[in-house]
């Protein structure tokens, strides 16, 4: 004869996985949860792992806990990165020491919306052609004052064929080119 499973309570069954995550993932720890649910502590953690829920470690706890303003302030930053800056998850994780899920799941908290790669790849083109544009414009302004094209390329370790690239692209009305050697003297001509 077989031995009958455990009867399991309609309590223990109205406990969602995701009733658990969100708690948890609002800083209840698993002991907390076994006491307000009554699970045991392997019970609530498998309905943790099956909520798909990333564990903290115990200073992890302590630290959100010690602090709510502080994460808020965190998670807050995050987004400031992520949004205008183009910071990718694996930035944001190393900024917060979190992992790229910790990272995600600030980011979320903070209400920000997780881009996809290729969204990333756009933001970040984006951010290299304002800068670029950015550099062309103080390029120009320094053009005008006078400098010269080696000069600038010097100043700035770029090649001269980028200055004028970069020079073009600002719309600098440029100057007749100078050949940057010695003059040859007329009068010593054979």
């Amino acid at each position: 004869m077989k031995p009958k499973p455990p009867a399991t309570s309609d309590a223990s069954k109205a406990v969602t996985p995701q009733a658990l995550r969100k708690q948890y993932e609002a800083g209840a720890t698993v002991d907390e949860l076994v006491t307000v649910s009554g699970l045991s502590y392997g019970t609530v953690l498998n309905r943790l792992h099956d909520a798909g829920t990333v564990m903290r470690t115990s200073w992890q706890t302590r630290r959100m806990r010690q602090n709510p303003q502080a994460r808020r302030r965190l998670a807050a930053h995050l987004r400031t990165l992520y949004e205008q800056h183009g910071a990718t998850l694996t930035e944001l994780a190393a900024a917060a020491g979190e992992t790229r899920r910790g990272a995600r799941r600030l980011l979320i908290e903070a209400g920000g919306t997780v881009r996809t790669t290729q969204q990333t790849l756009q933001v970040r083109a984006a951010a290299r052609a304002a800068e670029r544009y950015k550099v062309a414009r103080s390029l120009r302004a320094r053009y005008e004052a006078g400098a010269t094209v080696p000069e600038l390329a010097r100043e700035h370790s770029y090649s001269i064929a980028t200055i004028y690239r970069l020079l073009h692209q600002a719309g600098t009305p440029m100057r007749p080119q100078h050949h940057h050697r010695p003059a040859h003297d007329a009068r010593k001509r054979p």
